[in-house]
């Protein structure tokens, strides 16, 4: 029997989706409600709090690139989906059902949409992507990470960051700890499953730069696809470097909080985590993030002096080999500049989620939604 009645979260199947997904369900159910996750496939490595019987995978694809037989195949999945979603609806009867971008989630919204449940959005980066681009007319609300209330939308939207797991917040309350003299360089690098081929390729290329003093106070934690793992280990083994690679870490709270530095990409979760734990990093935008979201993502941090920002078009192996010497060389400065990471952080998002959610469930307008989470 349920308590204040049922929510729907629908995500994509990577981490950025997911998580931010899986942190406001945590907060719903200790508040009573009844969550459901609605997803593809690709989430089965990333989901931890959600009973298998309240996660139901649906048929999802995309509606990009130019090739025709592509494109229908897509339409295809996805006219299923928004079969299997209505009727997965009919039977959950859900309250809200709300999305956290990525194609799976067009199904479920749409619909909602189209049965007349309230239904909200959350777009955690600074420009929306293609799925809620092509919600954000239809949905009741629009809860924005670093997305701000300006153009089109404005009247819809609600600021409320993104909301954080609670190893992400825990990991918070871990001091940053600079490595001084000869002492062990922790150096963690990551860029998503799409952006971290770039950083197999030119991290050995800079470290070639590096003297053998340096190079031995490194221990390397790096994200790497699997096509990529077997040059990059040999790579850093011929270089004499400690060196810890897999394609996923299910730890990375844990791993940002004990790193000293880090090289990563700078999307919306990323710079989120690393300004809740307060870690010195230098952000590499992923070039080819529809919209450049990532660089808008990063910029409030970096021009606040919590990290540093450069694109990959600029980033090159000589360049990166004199940051991390700066980087080995000044651990004052990057003391100072975790502290300023840490000093942007936002740790209210998901209670400001929670009242969204809730708010919609009792009806409210978003006007009013606005002032409570405001206030």
């Amino acid at each position: 029997m349920k308590e204040k009645g049922t929510i729907v979260l629908a995500a994509g199947g990577t981490g950025g989706h997911l998580f931010p997904a899986e942190a406001l369900g945590l907060a719903l159910l200790e508040r009573g409600f009844d969550v459901h996750l609605i997803t593809d496939r690709r989430a089965e490595q990333f989901i931890e709090c959600f009973p298998q019987d309240h996660v139901h995978v649906i048929s999802a694809g995309t509606l990009s690139g130019k090739n025709p037989f592509t494109l229908v195949r897509g339409a295809v999945q996805l006219t299923y989906g928004l079969w299997q979603a209505r009727r997965l609806l009919r039977r959950l009867r859900p309250d809200l059902v709300a999305g956290f971008g990525g194609y799976p989630t067009l199904p479920p919204l749409l619909g909602a949409v189209q049965m007349g449940i309230p239904t909200f959005i959350h777009e955690q980066n600074a420009v929306m992507g293609r799925a809620n681009r092509f919600l954000a007319k239809r949905v009741t609300a629009i809860a924005g990470g670093f997305l701000q209330p300006e153009g089109a939308f404005a009247g819809k939207i609600i600021v409320t960051g993104n909301p954080l797991r609670a190893a992400v917040i825990g990991a918070g309350k871990v001091r940053y700890r600079p490595s001084k003299g000869n002492a062990p360089f922790s150096l963690l690098v990551f860029g998503g499953s799409q952006g971290a081929h770039f950083f197999s390729e030119i991290m050995p290329q800079a470290l070639t730069f590096l003297d053998e003093d340096r190079l031995s106070r490194l221990v390397i934690t790096q994200q790497a696809r699997e096509e990529d793992a077997t040059t990059l280990r040999f790579a850093y083994d011929r270089l004499g470097v400690k060196a810890e690679i897999a394609p996923f870490f299910t730890d990375m709270a844990e791993h940002i909080a004990h790193a000293h530095f880090i090289i990563a990409r700078s999307g919306a979760s990323t710079v989120s985590e690393i300004a809740a734990i307060g870690r010195p990093a230098l952000l590499v935008p992923y070039p080819h993030a529809l919209d450049h979201d990532q660089a808008l993502n990063a910029k409030g941090m970096a021009e606040a002096g919590g990290a540093g920002l450069i694109e990959q078009r600029e980033l090159t192996p000589d360049r990166l080999a004199k940051i991390l010497v700066f980087a080995l060389e000044d651990p004052d400065k990057l003391a100072d500049i975790a502290r300023k990471a840490h000093a942007a952080r936002k740790l209210q998002a998901t209670r400001k989620l929670v009242m969204v959610a809730e708010g919609l469930v009792a009806g409210r307008s978003i006007e009013r939604i606005k002032k409570g989470v405001n206030s």
